[in-house]
């Protein structure tokens, strides 16, 4: 007969108490039950916030049933009308389908209903990214000023997602080693990457004024800023610390939404985002561009300067080469390298004149 340790039979105990107390729990606390399970996962606040409304959207969909009354039909259902009827992206059908699927398998324990091959992951295009030449960015950049120009000079020179950079911490920035320590980026996993040498004194100044404006809030009883996970209970100075501060707060403080508190949070993103579409706009850069614009041209541009693969994936946070690969084929130029006929013909030039002329 097999052993089973003190700890794991408590820990097997624990996970059949806690199924029983979610079973036996009012259906209209659904959603709570749904927070709770985010929350105890270490689920991003926005990750939390969009599998809610999609969980909402579902229930709806379906005349206010409680999903456990539900099947997979009534699951394919509800996708298949996002596609037809709402038009939505594969992207975002899917993230509507993650949700789902999180309900059923870590909140109902009903994973059974997940293993029909109706429930189908729907197939993203494969698109090549938006890339800025090096002109492009520099006009782009050129265009934005102050915080804004430092963000998208971070995008652009250290590859950083804009989720990344606008949670950024003071600590994450390392002069010394000229390098950025990303916390928590996508998929969870801390990384490394490069601190351009030209904007060490921009962030400087920057430091300095953010310590100006926290000397401000603690006197006007705001306590410093929100901690991942429960750091705030094990280092209760740390908010308020100089290191912990966001490197891009917001101008207001505002009320925490989860803790309670008033503190200052970090940037919107949505503020660099329009600022960004309006530089591009008058930098007369007609492509379809944006902050993750940056991302792609701060990889394609490190290929083209000789840099392999492998660092680029590292400096990019990609657990996959395939992924860093694809900005291969927007290095090559045109068609993939291919010289096209009509500049390889002579009398090019000679014709052209002849149209003008007879235009």
């Amino acid at each position: 007969m097999r052993r089973v340790t003190k700890e794991k039979y408590l820990c097997n105990h624990w996970v059949g108490q806690e199924k029983t107390r979610r079973a036996n729990m009012p259906k209209s606390n659904l959603l709570l039950q749904v927070k709770e399970s985010l929350r105890a996962k270490h689920y991003s606040y926005r990750t939390e916030q969009a599998y809610l409304q999609w969980i909402k959207r579902y229930i709806l969909f379906n005349n206010k049933q409680h999903p456990a009354d539900l099947n997979s039909n009534h699951i394919q259902r509800y996708l298949s009308n996002l596609a037809n009827h709402h038009n939505v992206a594969a992207s975002t059908q899917n993230q509507a389908r993650a949700a789902i699927m999180f309900l059923y398998r870590e909140v109902l324990d009903q994973e059974k209903i997940l293993d029909s091959e109706s429930i189908d992951h729907a197939n993203k295009p494969k698109k090549l990214p938006t890339v800025f030449s090096r002109e492009e960015a520099r006009k782009v950049l050129n265009h934005l000023s102050g915080t804004k120009w430092l963000m998208a000079s971070l995008l652009y020179g250290s590859g950083l997602r804009l989720s990344e950079c606008i949670r950024l911490r003071v600590k994450d920035i390392d002069f010394d080693f000229s390098q950025i320590l990303v916390r928590d980026g996508k998929g969870m996993k801390d990384r490394v990457t490069i601190l351009p040498d030209s904007l060490k004194k921009p962030l400087h100044r920057q430091i300095d004024r953010i310590k100006t404006r926290l000397e401000s809030d603690l006197s006007n009883d705001v306590h410093g800023v929100s901690l991942p996970d429960a750091l705030a209970e094990k280092y209760p100075n740390a908010p308020t610390e100089l290191g912990w501060q966001y490197l891009f707060p917001s101008r207001d403080v505002s009320r925490d939404p989860r803790s309670g508190k008033m503190l200052r949070h970090h940037i919107s993103d949505s503020s660099l985002q329009r600022s960004v579409k309006q530089a591009i706009k008058r930098a007369g850069v007609n492509k379809a561009a944006s902050c993750h614009t940056f991302r792609h041209s701060f990889a394609t541009h490190l290929l083209e300067n000789g840099y392999d693969i492998r660092t680029v994936q590292e400096l990019l946070g990609h657990a996959d080469v395939r992924t860093t690969m694809i900005y291969t084929h927007i290095v090559k130029k045109g068609g993939k390298a291919v010289q096209s006929p009509l500049d390889m013909a002579v009398p090019v030039e000679s014709k052209n004149n002849t149209y003008a002329s007879a235009h």
